[in-house]
């Protein structure tokens, strides 16, 4: 009967331990998918924003002359970076370079560094991953003595 007793006892424990374990995995997964969603939803309503600029004839590069930037570093090459260089190129403002956490498996027209590396002076950074804006912000304020500005505010302001 004791054998019995301490089986159950034993398969119960078990059951519960490993519903623990995969509640906690499921937990993490949805987790990641939400953030993962946030990430894309706030990429989709800033590019919505900037075609809805373009559709008005404007272009970023007012952004820049308005203030007297005319060479800027773009923080995150990838999909809003690459579109921010390619929208200001024949305008008058010159990008630098671009930097982004990736930077040595990246491709652009313009150079690409690490924040490891030895910044230029520029007039401002633009930063396109706006997500992480603050924490970006800090991270190249103790690099460069410039405006960091994320380009989601840009975008409003335009």
């Amino acid at each position: 009967m004791n054998k019995v007793v301490t089986g159950v006892i034993s398969a119960m424990s078990g059951a519960v331990l490993g519903a623990g374990f995969t509640g906690k995995v499921a937990y993490r997964k949805t987790k990641d998918l939400d953030e993962k969603a946030e990430r894309y939803l706030t990429l989709f309503r800033m590019m919505d924003k900037w075609v809805e600029i373009k559709q008005g004839g404007k272009n970023l590069s007012l952004y820049f002359q308005k203030r007297e930037y005319t060479r800027i570093a773009i923080y995150g090459m990838s999909r809003a970076g690459k579109t921010l260089y390619n929208e200001l190129e024949g305008t008058g403002i010159t990008v630098a370079y671009g930097i982004d956490k990736s930077a040595e498996t990246m491709y652009a027209d313009v150079d690409i560094l690490g924040l490891d590396d030895s910044l230029e002076p520029v007039d401002a950074v633009v930063v396109t991953a706006v997500t992480y804006f603050q924490e970006i912000k800090k991270d190249i304020s103790e690099k460069v003595h410039c405006p960091v500005i994320s380009l989601e505010d840009i975008l409003y302001e335009v």
